[in-house]
């Protein structure tokens, strides 16, 4: 089965609550009393990726379960390396360099936009932007895709300097 994951989760994005319980009910074979969009989205794409992938073999069950048996269980939480006397010479702090460009948000992070009464999200990514599973190298390219026709993509998901106030 070969699963695109990011058109996947967009299309269970779109979907209500009560269809993505149903979608539950598909995947899983068994109803569900949660009504929770992220919690059904999360569930169903982790089976949907499971019965993809494939699942652990009974081998690796077998060990899995010998693993927890001989692990020991703490009395006291670790201590908090903040609290350790080497902390703070260990501490190392970097600039973190952008692309120069302002209004475009840190890689890994998502711009989300109504448009059409539909909830769009794009993620940030360090070479490009990532809409429904493709990726394009410009936020304009993303919103020629979203609305067919060019415009400019910081002014479509409201990137600009004053918030999107013009």
């Amino acid at each position: 089965m070969n699963l695109n994951v990011g058109k996947e989760l967009a299309a269970l994005r779109r979907m209500t609550v009560g269809e993505l319980r149903a979608r539950y009910a598909e995947v899983f074979g068994e109803i569900t009393n949660g009504r929770h969009k992220d919690w059904l989205v999360k569930r169903i794409i982790w089976r949907l990726q499971s019965l993809a992938d494939g699942d652990l073999s009974e081998r690796a069950r077998r060990r899995a379960a010998d693993l927890a048996n001989d692990a020991d269980l703490r009395r006291k939480a670790p201590q908090s390396p903040a609290h350790t006397p080497q902390a703070a010479t260990r501490t190392k702090t970097t600039k973190l360099r952008t692309s120069g460009e302002s209004r475009v948000p840190l890689p890994g992070s998502t711009i989300r936009r109504v448009y059409k009464g539909e909830a769009l999200e794009v993620n940030v990514l360090p070479v490009g932007f990532e809409y429904e599973g493709e990726t394009y190298k410009s936020l304009s390219a993303v919103a020629k895709k979203i609305t067919g026709s060019h415009c400019n993509g910081y002014l479509f998901f409201r990137l600009t300097k004053n918030g999107g106030d013009r």
